[in-house]
């Protein structure tokens, strides 16, 4: 079976991202029409133009994740264009300055506003999505649900406190919606995770890699423990995600995927 996304609507959030790009062009490339969920509207929009230059269709939706009523709007914009959802990936998310613990900073005092805010985007910024996006892929005869976790989500990682709380629950949500989804549904509305290694984002690019483009300290940590020796390519996402996406993988529901170089499974040794 051909993995390929032809003819289906997919929501991407965070479609104005550094993952977010890859992920649009990726399913685009696939054959889906796209729909780019983000506040930033003319990098959306000139990321929309890029996917019908290439022969693809797409639609702006300016949305905060957050924003039930945002959420409400784009959905009507998507069904007014294409009348139909059938994927919808969570891909908004992401870490705040204030939020991460310093070696030098006493983690009994971590800044709990901060975290808040980097639990509500990841956590809350997944669940709104699908609460708002979810009845919509049934009514349309079904289709696949992908969040976005991490490898912080299963495995203590210094410093991302706030962040590694939010993507352990984003694992518990797909496992848990995953299941009373094919109970209430039979398997109709599929969830599943991606859990990227590292990659290089807008977020994290300071802490990993230096001005002149050398690798931090703790760059240099990740790539020691990452059996590839290297920061992923955003492109590498691509396949995983339009498996799950895909009907080939429609057995597939409740995992936590992978895509890390092997970070995961290193003893550091």
């Amino acid at each position: 079976m051909q993995v390929r996304l032809d003819e289906k609507v997919v929501v991407v959030t965070g479609a104005t991202g550094v993952l977010g790009e890859a992920f649009v062009r990726g399913i685009s490339q696939a054959g889906a029409r796209v729909v780019l969920l983000g506040r930033n509207r003319a990098v959306a929009a000139e990321r929309a133009s890029a996917l019908q230059s290439a022969g693809g269709e797409a639609l702006v939706a300016e949305a905060d994740v957050l924003d039930m009523a945002q959420l409400e709007a784009a959905l009507a914009q998507t069904l007014d264009r294409f009348g139909r959802v059938d994927g919808l990936v969570n891909a908004a998310g992401g870490n705040i300055k204030e939020a991460v613990i310093m070696p030098d900073a006493d983690p009994f005092t971590a800044d709990l506003d901060a975290l808040r805010r980097v639990f509500d985007l990841n956590l809350f910024g997944s669940i709104l999505p699908v609460n708002v996006f979810g009845p919509a892929i049934l009514s349309s005869g079904g289709g696949s649900i992908v969040n976005i976790s991490s490898m912080a989500s299963a495995q203590a990682i210094t410093r991302v406190l706030g962040y590694s709380l939010a993507k352990a629950s984003i694992d518990n949500y797909t496992r848990w919606m995953s299941t009373e989804l094919a109970i209430r549904h039979k398997g109709r509305v599929r969830m599943n995770a991606i859990a990227p290694g590292f990659f290089i984002t807008h977020q994290n690019r300071a802490l990993l890699t230096n001005p002149d483009g050398s690798h931090t300290p703790r760059g240099e940590a990740v790539i020691r423990n990452t059996p590839y020796g290297r920061f992923g390519e955003p492109d590498e996402l691509i396949g995983a995600l339009v498996y799950l996406l895909s009907d080939s993988s429609a057995f597939v529901n409740g995992q936590v995927l992978g895509v890390d170089g092997g970070f995961s499974v290193f003893s550091g040794v």
